[in-house]
């Protein structure tokens, strides 16, 4: 169990990432839906010239690369319902501070996650490629500039997957363990084409939607995921808004009060 006073610290220091991101004024170029808190990507104090331009150190070893799980669909809406494993599934976009503090709380809980990156926001934040990945996180592929895909042509849809693909090859060696296309919780059935031929067997979805990029409040969080999550499921969130990484602690002891170990998806499926 972690202690009350550890997750009030935690509430107050997302709440302050969140005051910080809004006083800049900077908006972000693909806001959430009406009356969502999202986080604005804000540059870290005395990053490297590296890290603006969007180069990162040289991975010390090549990230794992796609697998194909035989017996899978092409796309992956949750693992095996006989093993008390779940997948707690971030998109990879925002404010840096609440990414971190949601990496750190998993970590001290023991739990591991799957971070589907935006490339533009690798862009931005190069290091926390490696950094996902350093915490034994999978790390995945959301698009480039995390737009409507479905509503694209196969030549724009094509571009925004290999888009991120490309930048999560330069930063890591690998373009990722998954893919999950944005904007929609199904892919056509182009997009799974297109990410085949990206080199992703499978498109991953998710069985648990949060719903914590409408902003709800943390326990609102918690108790829409508490009463869903079964074996074997796939949990859609958000790294950028507070409302997500205040609800983290509880729903991770949540989950360990009803025997649930959060692994990565690649975890979830082997």
């Amino acid at each position: 169990m972690i202690p009350i006073d550890r997750r009030r610290a935690l509430r107050a220091a997302a709440g302050a990432a969140v005051t910080g991101a809004l006083a800049t004024g900077c908006t972000d170029s693909a806001p959430g839906p009406p009356g969502s808190a999202r986080v604005t990507s804000v540059p870290p104090h005395g990053h490297s010239p590296g890290a603006a331009s969007g180069q990162a150190r040289p991975a010390d070893r090549a990230a794992p690369a796609p697998r194909r799980f035989p017996g899978q669909p092409a796309e992956i809406a949750h693992g095996p319902r006989d093993r008390a494993r779940v997948a707690l599934t971030f998109h990879g976009q925002g404010d840096p501070a609440t990414a971190t503090a949601v990496l750190t709380e998993a970590e001290r809980a023991g739990a591991r996650i799957t971070v589907l990156a935006v490339g533009g926001w690798l862009d931005e934040h190069p290091r926390l490629a490696r950094r996902v990945l350093d915490g034994g996180h999978d790390l995945g592929n959301h698009t480039l500039r995390h737009t409507d895909i479905s509503s694209m042509d196969e030549e724009e849809a094509y571009a925004e997957i290999t888009g991120c693909a490309e930048r999560l090859r330069r930063l890591t060696g690998s373009i990722g363990t998954w893919f999950r296309p944005s904007r929609t919780r199904h892919a056509t059935a182009l997009i799974e084409r297109l990410a085949r031929r990206a080199g992703y067997p499978h498109v991953l979805s998710y069985d648990v939607d949060s719903l914590d990029f409408t902003s709800p409040g943390a326990s609102a969080v918690v108790r829409t995921v508490t009463g869903q999550i079964r074996n074997g499921s796939v949990v859609s969130l958000h790294f950028g808004y507070a409302d997500t990484v205040a609800a983290l602690p509880a729903l991770l002891d949540a989950l360990e009060r009803r025997g649930l170990r959060a692994v990565t998806t690649t975890e979830l499926l082997t």
